[in-house]
């Protein structure tokens, strides 16, 4: 498969920004491993996730299936929709729409989601990539959860990580896993 190192560099990036967690140890390796287990059900060894990262050398040709669970561990539908989505040469991150991005967010902007069936969400954005539960209903997140998130793209999964409930350990988190989001919108600081 033909790709770029500017390609992979987004995709490690992406991934960085979506675990709100640098992939720089040991541990992060085995972390993500885990990480992309939990949310694809396919395994990426650490091994071949250090060899990606540049933590060991021998990687120089990718593997397609590879780069395939890796896009859609993000939530993308392929490594083409990945690339479609970024720009292969563009060095500007473009992103899905209809779709809310953290970094466009105020402290105190809330967003508010829904999935099936007849799930609901608000979230507040407290700044840092990082939110909590306002209000839900339907769901296993509960109001006080707190969690990091980047995107939140309609008709795509939501994929949350370090997702605090009570007193339980963080966890990585997806919902709307059949038909992604069927809502999101960003409501401003004022909206109740």
């Amino acid at each position: 498969m033909h790709t770029t190192n500017s390609e992979i560099e987004k995709l490690k990036k992406c991934i960085e920004e979506n675990l709100n967690r640098k992939i720089v140890t040991s541990n992060d390796f085995i972390f993500l491993s885990g990480a992309v287990w939990e949310r694809t059900h396919e395994t990426i060894s650490s091994s071949t996730m250090k060899r990606l990262w540049g933590y060991v050398k021998g990687y120089d040709n990718m593997r397609a299936t590879t780069l395939e669970v890796l896009t859609r561990f993000l939530g993308y539908k392929s490594w083409d929709d990945f690339l479609d989505k970024i720009g292969r040469e563009s060095d500007s991150d473009a992103v899905l729409s209809p779709h809310v991005n953290a970094d466009n967010l105020k402290v105190g902007d809330m967003v508010k989601v829904s999935w099936m069936p007849n799930r609901r969400c608000t979230f507040r954005y407290l700044g840092n990539k990082k939110f909590i539960v306002e209000k839900a209903e339907n769901s296993k997140l509960k109001v006080g959860d707190t969690f990091y998130c980047d995107l939140f793209i309609l008709h795509e999964p939501l994929y949350i990580s370090n997702l605090v409930q009570d007193t339980n350990p963080p966890i990585d988190f997806s919902v709307g896993n059949k038909g992604g989001l069927c809502e999101v919108a960003k409501l401003s600081q004022s909206v109740n």
